[in-house]
């Protein structure tokens, strides 16, 4: 399981938790999984946590999400890559869900969906556009999963890209195997627990707010647009 990280000392512990749960669920055994922090350029104790938690540490210089993806990626040594972010909680038969969802070979990349840690009314007013989105592009978030073979095959994350990374990687993969007959596959009752930080942090309705800001930034100029997007994704923890 590969984990980007930048500044995730608060969070990475509840993530890491719930993998040891899911491990032990497993119908394998525990040590079969992999778990790989990519530290980001921390400078909190993200490394320090994982370290002590027995996650394999890989240091990604480059500030991009989809770098970190990456490079944890590339340290690891399994045939199945999934990957989470660091502010998440996944759901006890997370693997075993990947492994039979995988095991059909009918499969190329597949995710198992997320629900927010709290819930507000005007948070489901913005998630069910965002939930329709996901559904009729069949791609998803959560915990996304593919083969490493795959993975490389497609060249991996875009590591310019410094948003909608994972949104580039699914439709990449997807392509991929519409060439020999798989699909992409959203895997029911597996669902993660992702923060809802960003509203902690911006408001309800900063779907909203955000949406506005980041409109009025594209439009006076692409170097605006990009000083948004360093600013809402990579100045303060994801």
């Amino acid at each position: 399981m590969v984990i980007p990280a930048f500044n995730e000392e608060r969070y990475l512990p509840f993530l890491l938790n719930s993998i040891d749960v899911a491990r032990q669920r497993y119908t394998r055994t525990a040590a079969e999984v992999e778990v790989i922090v990519a530290d980001n350029g921390s400078t909190d104790g993200t490394a320090l946590v994982a370290r002590s938690r027995g996650c394999h540490v890989v240091r990604v210089e480059k500030r991009s999400i989809a770098a970190a993806r990456n490079g944890g990626a590339t340290a690891a040594v399994g045939d199945i890559l999934a990957f989470v972010d660091a502010d998440t909680r996944i759901h006890p038969e997370t693997f075993n869900a990947i492994e039979q969802t995988l095991a059909s070979g009918q499969v190329v990349i597949g995710a198992t969906g997320f629900r927010y840690d709290r819930m507000s009314f005007s948070m489901w007013i913005q998630f069910i556009p965002a939930l329709l989105f996901l559904y009729l592009s069949r791609i998803d978030s959560g915990v996304v999963f593919c083969r490493r073979s795959d993975w490389h095959a497609v060249g991996g994350f875009e590591e310019d890209r410094l948003m909608a990374e994972d949104i580039q990687f699914q439709t990449a993969m997807k392509r991929l195997g519409r060439g020999r007959g798989q699909r992409f596959a959203r895997v029911r009752g597996a669902r993660a627990l992702s923060s809802a930080r960003k509203f902690d942090s911006y408001g309800d309705w900063h779907y909203v707010t955000n949406g506005f800001q980041a409109l009025r930034w594209l439009l006076t100029g692409r170097g605006s647009f990009a000083k948004f997007i360093q600013r809402y994704w990579y100045d303060e923890r994801r």
